[in-house]
């Protein structure tokens, strides 16, 4: 549901859906628990509910703090990642300018092959969090196959046919991390941990009492809303292939490789 939402759905909607919709909620909740329990206005709780509220606040705070941090780390990773793939393959084109004419074109050729098979087979896949290595297997082998055929004569060939090959074996390395990172997400059990806390802390914010009942929904409304927002960070930094703010495939299309699109 959350990468329908993710690739569906543009940011600013999304936020409003999600900070909007847990506001909401919140809201209804703090109106539906003082019909409820009238005693609440009072502050009946208010010593109790401030004490769990510190204590809760400060444990969800951490465990959310880091949970966002990791995940914006993945996230500049597997930009990496995918800017050293595209620079390894922009290096094999780069090196392959000494090889022998016939040589040379069966390189572009394959190169051509990979690079669309990438961004145009791949990516989709990864965006839907489905990376396949199967997408692009047969265009590494055809890469390699190049390579396994020639057999460079003078040293200037040698040296540029090391280098390409060099080159080659690190991308497909940075593939494998690639399709890796497309799968990840948060563990199950840090999902119940995020969600769940942002339930059990709003529920905390609707026991403290307040007489004014706007200020209490501004009260109520201002947790949620920071909650919401904390939500919706995990939810658009848990996939780095999907969404508005997902990694993006342009490095395949840039510098030495532009000549194939």
């Amino acid at each position: 549901m959350d990468l329908w939402l993710l690739n569906h759905v543009p940011t600013v909607p999304l936020a409003a859906l999600v900070v909007g919709g847990f506001v909401l909620a919140a809201l209804a909740g703090s109106v539906l628990a003082l019909r409820r329990f009238p005693g609440l206005a009072d502050g009946e709780y208010n010593e109790m509910a401030g004490v769990l509220l510190g204590m809760f606040g400060a444990i969800y705070g951490i465990i959310l703090a880091f949970v966002v941090v990791n995940l914006w780390t993945e996230l500049h990773d597997a930009g990496h990642i995918v800017a050293a793939e595209a620079s390894a393959v922009s290096q094999i084109v780069r090196d392959a300018e000494a090889f022998p004419p016939a040589t040379r074109d069966a390189v572009h050729a394959a190169v051509h092959d990979y690079v669309h098979a990438v961004v145009e087979d791949q990516w989709p896949l990864m965006r839907a969090g489905h990376g396949d290595s199967a997408v692009t297997t047969r265009a590494v082998d055809g890469m390699y196959r190049v390579f396994a055929d020639y057999e460079p004569g003078t040293a200037s060939e040698q040296a540029f046919y090391g280098k390409a090959l060099d080159s080659l074996n690190e991308v497909a390395g940075l593939r494998r991390g690639r399709i890796a990172d497309s799968r990840g997400s948060l563990p199950a059990l840090l999902q119940a941990l995020i969600f769940g806390g942002a339930v059990v802390m709003t529920a905390l914010a609707l026991m403290y009492g307040v007489r004014d009942r706007r200020f209490r929904l501004l009260f109520v409304g201002t947790v949620a809303t920071l909650i919401g927002f904390s939500l919706l960070l995990v939810i658009v930094l848990d996939r780095p292939f999907s969404g508005d703010l997902s990694v993006s495939p342009e490095p395949f299309k840039e510098s030495a490789l532009a000549r194939f699109w």
